[in-house]
């Protein structure tokens, strides 16, 4: 890893807003570095406020959209809620649907087949609308790039309202309305919000147009923090005040399908890191096993006897995922090291078998072990089916871009993407993308960052300090949980390496050899105690954390890595 210290504030900044709030000038330092450099930034961070989210109607197309939803309630029309099939789509159809029937009985849901339809809006899913006397579609975290099959609607007398978050193309379909923050028309005041967040804002206009008490829609808010996790969109502005009140609601008053989740796990106050490691896996899993209109009945449900039915059902999905994931992550790495293609600055594999629904899951794998943009294809019907991830700093969605005269469809954004091409092009592409990637991506974003914060000495970490990095909470991007760098450390004596393997190192150090002690966990650092043995100097890049003991409580240190000084 290559260790990346943030710039320094501007001291002067810093003393200022430690005076202000009353804090120490580490945390002013890190206040500032995510902009939060006032008094009144700081109470707004610390204390996230629903009367600070945008007026819905700021969003372009807002107003028509409202317009033609009250003119299909009024004129007794069947709407259908439409959404894909991973988290973000399927709690925003849980989400849309579930409003929308508090004031109007003819709505519908439908979620496509992974593997029937693939992602996005379909011509199957079109054709269910026009068999079933639907005549408006609101879809949610996609539909931006369906120009033909918008206009295939429009021909059978089906109407679309887009909502969605994703990259326009040059040219936007021809919708009754199109909500998506990213479009260059739009000048709405954040552009970060994932599927289900737009799906919130078009409630609360059909809400505010209805005169009703925005607090009807706080409910909602744990379906919004779940997609605002699991879609790994940046931890600021809106999507901050929405996870925040979000979680408040899983951890006080959660739905029946939350609550029968969480029940199975026997976990108690989830923190964002929780809902995108133990709800969002389990939500995907629907979709990536089976069908995503499992995670939308669970999501929809009320009863919690019926709930906990619909959880186990989904539990038994996310065994089947891990296990299918883990042989074919396997599989994939086997194939990298037989052709040799280590040296590759990309990472490009396919097996026709594999299965479609979770090799996202296997490119992330992928990632983690070479640290190049990778491609994962499996054979979907005729065509070849991808999903892409990308290293921090890279945006594989122009990389993609760069190659499209190979490529069917794609979409997605710069980390995530996904992808069909005609297995003809399989090579052509993969030769491409290699030599798009070698020529655009800094040699630099190749070897993993581990980004610091800010250097602190020992003496720093107090109670007080570690309550209000908590407050920082939620974590996500561009709002990590703070990474710390502490020089001139020893190990007492007593550091050992520890678990069945001895892969992980645990130790208690001290500054210069004085002051007070810590201790300190490296999971996966095993290796490093060569470095800490026999007293050597070191330093060392950590987040904090509370380490439970036999009812004690203490903090410690989450080792992310050390270098010999």
């Amino acid at each position: 890893m290559r260790w990346t210290l943030k710039p320094k504030p501007d001291p002067q900044k810093v003393a200022h807003l430690a005076q202000s709030l009353g804090v120490s000038e580490p945390i002013s330092s890190l206040l500032i570095q995510r902009d939060v450099d006032t008094y009144e930034k700081a109470k707004s961070f610390f204390r996230p406020s629903l009367d600070n989210l945008h007026d819905p109607f700021l969003m372009k197309d807002m107003d028509i959209a409202v317009a033609r939803i009250e003119a299909a309630i009024a004129q007794g029309e069947n709407i259908l809620v439409y959404g894909d099939y991973d988290v973000d789509g399927t709690t925003s159809v849980a989400l849309v649907s579930s409003y929308l029937e508090t004031i109007y009985t003819q709505v519908a849901t439908y979620i496509p087949d992974r593997y029937a339809e693939g992602y996005g809006v379909s011509y199957m899913g079109i054709d269910y609308a026009v068999d079933n006397d639907i005549t408006l579609i609101i879809a949610l975290d996609c539909g931006v790039k369906a120009i033909e099959k918008v206009a295939y609607a429009k021909q059978k007398g089906v109407d679309f309202i887009i909502c969605d978050h994703h990259r326009p193309g040059t040219t936007l379909p021809d919708a009754v309305a199109i909500l998506d923050p990213k479009r260059s028309d739009c000048s709405y005041p954040y552009d970060e919000l994932c599927g289900c967040g737009v799906g919130f804002k078009l409630i609360s206009g059909i809400a505010l147009s209805r005169k009703q008490n925005f607090n009807t829609l706080i409910p909602y808010l744990d379906l919004v923090a779940t997609a605002i996790g699991a879609d790994i969109v940046p931890i600021t502005g809106e999507n901050r005040i929405l996870a925040y009140h979000g979680l408040h609601v899983i951890n006080t008053a959660p739905r029946a399908g939350f609550k029968a989740i969480i029940q199975q796990l026997k976990k108690t106050t989830l923190t964002i890191t929780d809902v995108v490691f133990i709800i969002a896996p389990r939500i995907n899993a629907a979709g990536r096993m089976k069908h995503g209109n499992h995670a939308v009945t669970l999501l929809r449900e009320t009863d919690y006897n019926a709930a906990c039915d619909f959880a186990i059902e989904i539990e038994t999905y996310n065994a089947d995922r891990k296990e299918t994931d883990k042989e074919i992550t396997k599989q994939a790495l086997d194939q990298i090291i037989t052709n040799k293609e280590t040296a590759n600055k990309t990472t490009v594999v396919f097996q026709e078998d594999w299965h479609k629904g979770v090799i996202g899951i296997v490119a992330s794998r992928l990632t983690e072990t070479y640290y190049r943009p990778t491609l994962v294809f499996t054979k979907s019907g005729d065509t070849y089916a991808a999903s892409a991830r990308s290293v921090k700093g890279f945006d594989v969605y122009n990389a993609l871009e760069a190659c499209q005269e190979f490529i069917e469809q794609f979409g997605g954004h710069k980390y995530a993407a996904g992808l069909t091409l005609l297995p003809e092009q399989y090579e052509n592409f993969k030769a491409k993308f290699e030599e798009v990637v070698t020529a655009t991506c800094d040699e630099r974003l190749f070897t993993q960052e581990l980004q610091i914060d800010t250097e602190i000495d020992l003496e720093e970490i107090t109670p007080k300090f570690y309550r209000i990095i908590k407050q920082f909470a939620p974590f996500g991007p561009q709002n990590m949980s703070p990474t710390f760098m502490t020089q001139h450390l020893v190990d007492s004596g007593y550091g050992k390496k520890v678990g069945s393997d001895e892969t992980h190192l645990k130790i208690t150090v001290t500054q210069n050899n004085k002051g007070q002690r810590v201790d300190a966990i490296g999971f996966n650092l095993g290796d490093a105690y060569d470095v800490i043995s026999k007293k050597k100097p070191f330093k060392a890049a950590y987040s904090i954390d509370e380490n439970e003991w036999n009812g004690n409580v203490s903090l410690q240190l989450r080792l992310k890595g050390i270098k010999v000084q």
